[in-house]
């Protein structure tokens, strides 16, 4: 075991078999904020939220939200020149975020995003209806009663999948049914969002098959009949041959986002990195835990030089692969983790206790591979933190 190896320019990280080492502690990355608007990429950061340390942060409390903190983490994502995507999942969305938090959220969060002259876009669902089964009628109703609440605050609609929708839909009609009454009422251009199984079990067969290129099919039939509605469609399969399959055969004028936290690199790139044609904007958990380093390689790609997008952001691929590592839906443990690290709030606390759902060995590779990637903004302050947490847990860091 290594004793007293604290140093600044040293940080400690312990292997699965519990033995401590120690690795170069990276410089602070030397990225710059962009002057004006980034310009060969849409990229939203999809965000997570702060509780108040002293709350009663356990499984099945409500969330009891550190307002300063959750939005100064949002006001720092549109300095970086990225838009924010909020009450979505990597916000707890249907793990510890509930209804009257989600409503405050997404008020609070529009506020800041005309305060600080941001794109924000946030998520609408029917999960405020506790019943778990309900009827066809009833889950359009749930989507235009948040779609109407979303619009009247100024937000963007992200339309997510529907915990109701995939329980009750018996064939692809039904998604159609739902999707075409919401689309019809909206008054502002929205994106779909299709969460793979990864994140959420429950939506197995969403469109109405369990096979990809049949709900493929059923997703551009309900999007090529209300082009007007849909802005985009954000594809959060963990699968780039399926998000590049459907974005191929978009129409005009509307965007693929990625939501593949495993494969960005190479989706946002595409042609202009030698990788198929056309490519992916973006809308990442990931983002959320990177948002200076992805900045700066978009704002490569603005100056035209992919080689040094490659070079920036390639990195952070590992760094995310770990964090969104299965079981996948606890990947926002990772992202409020480096947000700590990163100095932006000040205790490593989650809504409903989910700070413990990942191993100290699952994070401490988090900051080995953050580290490695530039993804520490203070690296002083993470080393000093995480070698807090080691001593915390009994090793001698």
């Amino acid at each position: 075991m290594l004793r007293h190896r604290t140093a600044i320019d040293e940080l400690v990280v312990l292997d699965p078999a519990g033995a401590l080492t120690s690795v170069d502690l990276a410089e602070a990355p030397a990225f710059a904020r962009p002057t004006g608007p980034l310009r060969s990429r849409v990229a939203y950061a999809a965000a997570h939220v702060v509780p108040k340390t002293w709350a009663d942060n356990t499984p099945g409390q409500p969330a009891d939200i550190d307002w300063d903190a959750t939005l100064a983490f949002r006001r720092s994502v549109y300095a970086w020149g990225l838009g924010v995507a909020d009450a979505m999942d990597t916000a707890q969305r249907n793990m510890g975020l509930d209804a009257a938090a989600t409503r405050e959220l997404i008020v609070r969060s529009a506020e800041v995003a005309r305060e600080e002259g941001g794109s924000v876009v946030v998520g609408v669902n029917t999960d405020h209806v506790a019943q778990e089964a309900i009827g066809l009628d009833e889950i359009a109703d749930a989507y235009k009663s948040q779609l109407h609440f979303t619009e009247e605050q100024g937000a963007g609609p992200v339309l997510m999948a529907s915990r109701h929708l995939a329980r009750t839909a018996s064939s692809a009609e039904d998604y159609r049914r739902v999707y075409r009454e919401v689309l019809g009422a909206a008054t502002t251009p929205v994106v779909l969002h299709w969460l793979g199984m990864a994140f959420d079990p429950s939506l197995e067969g969403y469109f109405g098959s369990t096979d990809q290129a049949a709900a493929s099919d059923v997703l551009l039939e309900i999007i090529g009949e209300h082009v007007d509605k849909v802005a985009g469609v954000k594809m959060s399969l963990l699968d780039a041959d399926a998000e590049v399959s459907v974005r191929e055969r978009l129409p005009a004028g509307v965007r693929m986002f990625t939501g593949d936290d495993f494969n960005y690199v190479g989706l946002i790139g595409g042609d202009t990195v030698g990788q198929g044609t056309g490519h992916s904007d973006a809308l990442l958990g990931a983002f959320a835990a990177i948002t200076p380093v992805a900045s700066a390689a978009i704002q490569a790609l603005d100056a035209d030089d992919p080689a040094r997008y490659l070079e920036i952001l390639g990195p952070t691929e590992a760094l995310s692969r770990q964090v969104f590592a299965a079981p996948t839906f606890y990947y926002k443990t990772g992202v409020a983790f480096l947000s700590w690290l990163n100095g932006h709030q000040s205790a490593f606390q989650m809504v409903g206790g989910l700070h413990s759902a990942r191993s100290l060995t699952h994070l401490s590779r988090i900051v080995e591979l953050a580290n490695a990637a530039h993804a520490l903004e203070k690296p002083e302050l993470a080393a000093e933190r995480w070698h807090g947490m080691l001593r915390l847990n009994g090793l001698d860091a």
